[in-house]
């Protein structure tokens, strides 16, 4: 079966897939990548672009053995999977652009990008991260699956954040998304905090045939907050 290449966004990892690992496994063999600076790669340096995010994730994917694979990108790994579906596009079976969009300064954030880096430098990483984190479900700190994806985004140095904020602030995917080969679910949260309607809709309308899921009453994080409905919909999609 054709592996399922599962790739975090900004301040994740990949032990942020907990509920993944049973809930797709019946999709194909699951491959979690840590980018470097965050999650298991955190004593990894930082990369400063998106576009080589997408590179270190295609050679990684080689070094692995991994020549054909289906690929979820979340938030800002959606930005790099767009990123890696034009370089590797051959290689790519079917592609899932989870809770992310195709304009980097992320216009309609919770707070604006320079923002989030003024407070970083300002309360530390500790503080910001997981701040962040809490915006990423729609109880906030509140919510179950808030606990151990607050604690990887802590694990982050201020470098791996300051680097990965200026990588989305310098990137745009918009003029390559008539270009995207790979069969694509769009897939996001009705009351996503950081990427809004807007965002979504470009990638639902501009992707070649693309399909689009929304989820109610979830914020950023559907795989963590919903993760039933986020497996059922992806696997249908991948297994369809």
């Amino acid at each position: 079966m054709t592996p399922l290449v599962l790739l975090h966004g900004f301040m994740g990892g990949s032990a942020q897939w907990t509920a993944q690992i049973t809930g797709l496994k019946s999709t194909g063999p699951l491959v979690f990548i840590d980018l470097p600076g965050f999650g298991a790669n955190s004593h990894m340096s930082p990369i400063k672009e998106i576009e080589h995010f997408a590179e270190w994730v295609i050679a990684d994917l080689r070094d692995r053995g991994i020549s054909r694979y289906a690929l979820v990108g979340h938030s800002m790994g959606g930005m790099i999977a767009q990123e890696v579906a034009i370089r590797d596009a051959s290689h790519i079976d079917k592609l899932v652009l989870y809770s992310t969009g195709s304009l980097g300064v992320l216009p309609g954030r919770f707070e604006s990008i320079e923002t989030s880096k003024m407070r970083v430098i300002q309360e530390g990483t500790s503080v910001t991260s997981r701040r962040i984190a809490s915006t990423w479900f729609l109880q906030g700190e509140n919510a179950p699956g808030y606990g151990i994806i607050a604690d990887i985004a802590a694990s982050a140095s201020q470098d791996a954040i300051l680097f990965g904020l200026d990588a989305m602030q310098n990137w745009s995917g918009v003029d390559n998304l008539k270009n995207i080969k790979a069969d694509t679910l769009v897939l996001w949260g009705d009351r996503d905090r950081t990427y809004p309607w807007s965002q979504i809709e470009q990638l639902w309308t501009t992707i070649p045939d693309a399909n689009l899921a929304i989820v109610p009453n979830c914020a950023h994080a559907v795989h963590a907050e919903k993760p039933e409905i986020f497996n059922a919909i992806v696997t249908q999609f991948l297994t369809e």
